[in-house]
């Protein structure tokens, strides 16, 4: 038995000596808690729900390309004069019969682009409640056990209430991420006309950083407080929302190396945007659901961990059936006879 910041720490059996890995757990109680985390995690299959999460990722943007060329339709069919740019630029960019499809797919999309934009709701309406409830369970199960599911009705609705709020949510996300696009910045800085300055561009970068981890930073706070079916106030994932943030970054910065190395080939090219979507929504996924399970081992959150239900309490009658009279039975059979054959005796003596 060891200490860890205040908490035990169980050793396993047989072991008398803490090896070096539960000798810094005991020394650094950060350490312990990544550890406990990642216990957490592994045990609540947190690899297997990212998986899910990932599927119904890429099956999700199907009906919204769905929605995008609807909405593309709509502009060029009020703005003609963008419809022949468009064409125009696909000429030049794409030779032979390769182009002409090209210009008549637009064409078919335009006229029917509110069919298309009316299936495309609705498969995304379908696909995103989907991938909502996969996500939100995923969340929940890092906090306990699985909850006790309610009615089909209830539970579509509060995810679609989660799912509204996710959007609202990134609309935030991404107004702030634009103010730390680099281009914006640039131009702030003609603005002032300060470009010129020595430094210039480091301080930029460094501005569109601390910005980018600060929009990150809310939305992954709201979704490891708001998303589980755990009543979890905001103030006590910021935390892990700061830890998700700064993960992300991190992740975003390599990966956009990773895929230029993988696009660059010839399979890339024609696989690489699909792949990198899948590992972008499997790794992001990884990193939230680590992070969750990072608040979820806080002891400031243990109240609100999900209780186990216990098992149901069957009660059946236990019958048994014996063939012929046992040991005790038959010795019982015998004192019960002798003793009534000694009262017919005793009775009969009276009578005389």
């Amino acid at each position: 038995m060891s200490q860890a910041g205040g908490r035990e720490t169980r050793l396993p059996d047989g072991v008398d000596k803490p090896s070096f890995l539960e000798k810094q757990r005991v020394r650094y109680r950060w350490f312990d808690h990544i550890m406990e985390a990642a216990t957490r995690y592994q045990g609540s299959k947190g690899d297997y729900f990212a998986a899910g999460t990932t599927y119904f990722s890429v099956f999700a943007l199907f009906p919204l390309l769905m929605i995008g060329f609807a909405t593309a339709g709509f502009v060029f069919a009020n703005n003609p004069e963008l419809l022949d740019k468009a064409q125009d630029k696909i000429a030049d960019s794409v030779d032979g019969s390769m182009g002409k499809e090209l210009t008549d797919l637009m064409d078919q999309a335009i006229a029917s682009r509110a069919t298309i934009g009316v299936l495309g709701l609705l498969i995304a309406l379908y696909a995103g409640l989907g991938w909502m409830a996969n996500l939100r369970m995923a969340l929940t199960v890092q906090w306990g056990p699985e909850p006790e599911k309610a009615g089909v009705v209830k539970t579509k609705l509060a995810d679609l209430g989660a799912l509204l709020g996710l959007f609202l949510a990134m609309l935030v996300t991404f107004s702030l991420s634009a103010l730390s696009s680099s281009s914006f910045a640039h131009q702030v800085l003609e603005w002032l006309h300060a470009d010129d300055l020595p430094g210039a561009s480091w301080a930029l970068r460094g501005v569109s950083l601390v910005l980018s981890i600060i929009a990150s930073w809310l939305l992954f706070t709201w979704v490891i407080a708001k998303l589980p079916r755990v009543a979890l106030p905001l103030r006590n994932a910021w935390k892990a929302g700061l830890l998700t943030a700064v993960a992300f970054e991190i992740f975003k910065q390599v990966g956009n190396i990773y895929l230029q190395a993988v696009v660059n080939g010839p399979a890339g090219a024609t696989f690489g945007p699909i792949l990198g979507i899948m590992v972008f929504a499997y790794i992001t996924t990884r990193i939230i659901l680590f992070a969750t399970a990072w608040a979820a081992t806080d002891p400031r959150n243990r109240k609100y961990e999900a209780t186990p239900v216990p098992d149901r309490v069957v009660i059946s009658p236990r019958v048994e059936v014996r063939d012929g009279l046992s040991g005790r039975g038959a010795a019982a059979a015998v004192g019960a006879g002798v003793v009534a054959a000694l009262g017919i005796s005793a009775a009969a003596r009276r009578k005389r």
